[in-house]
């Protein structure tokens, strides 16, 4: 168990350009910080769910690594801090990932495989619908999709995953169910640090009526691109220089109304 808490974490240098974990604006929130191989997560023991995670990701070195590993409650945390196994039993909930499974995987099989492993703690986990469908598909594949644009360069990605834990979110056995994501994503371009942000929308597949969840299947996931500023506004944390950095900032690079981007397949996202 002791290899799961690896002392490295996020690197906020990982890119070159110092890239700051996101914490909230608010310096009284009361958040934990925990420290994985090549993750870290921000945990929010009053909702029971991380408010943001971070990950470097070296794409050149990724391993395809087998599933191994198994969800567990971390031991650093008491128990009534995490949403744990019993937020999922017999429901359509899925233990969501935060951190990808393969994000940390990466150096050499026995780094990568405790990397992906640590993954599997409670504290990187977040109630997600269980209804698949192609919008989920585009968020799970995200990563892949800009570490593909960034291979050009050194292939290195920061990734920054939360639920947006608003005070309205919908109550289910004693937990609030966060009715949307964010996803950001920050490499070093040619230019210098470049980022975007997306947001994944599970509104329409929730339906919590007195405390008993159900699942619309013909519900759908959305999932837009929006900008940096909109998105640290939504979730209440300091974005720090990915304000300045973001692709979406250029005139034009907005959807033509001016709201967020609703995307369908991976080749409708901006990456500058």
């Amino acid at each position: 168990m002791t290899d799961a808490f690896a002392d490295d974490g996020y690197q906020s240098g990982f890119l070159g350009p110092e890239v700051p974990f996101p914490r909230p604006v608010d310096p009284l929130a009361t958040v934990v910080d925990l420290i994985y191989p090549r993750f870290s997560v921000l945990l929010d023991p009053e909702r029971r769910l991380a408010r943001m995670t971070g990950v470097n990701i070296d794409g050149e070195t990724l391993q395809d690594i087998p599933r191994t590993g198994t969800w567990r409650l971390d031991p650093r945390v008491a128990d009534e801090d995490q949403a744990g196994p019993d937020l999922y039993a017999r429901n359509d909930l899925d233990r969501g990932h935060l951190v990808r499974r393969r994000d940390p995987g990466w150096g050499d099989e026995a780094q990568a495989r405790r990397a992906t492993e640590a993954t599997f703690f409670y504290t990187n986990a977040a109630p997600q619908a269980a209804a698949f469908n192609q919008s989920k598909d585009l968020w799970l594949g995200l990563e892949d999709h800009i570490l593909a644009h960034a291979e050009s360069r050194d292939a290195r990605l920061s990734v920054f995953t939360a639920p947006i834990l608003a005070s309205d979110d919908p109550l289910y056995r004693g937990i609030r169910i966060p009715r949307h994501f964010l996803k950001i994503a920050a490499w070093s371009s040619d230019a210098g640090l470049a980022a975007t942000g997306f947001v994944l929308d599970q509104t329409d597949l929730l339906d919590i009526r007195q405390g008993i969840l159900g699942i619309d299947g013909v519900g759908a996931f959305r999932t837009f691109q929006a900008p940096l500023a909109d998105i640290a506004e939504a979730a209440a944390v300091d974005l720090g220089p990915l304000i300045d950095a973001d692709v979406l900032a250029p005139p034009g690079a907005r959807a033509p109304d001016g709201d967020w981007r609703s995307l369908t397949a991976a080749e409708e996202i901006i990456l500058g």
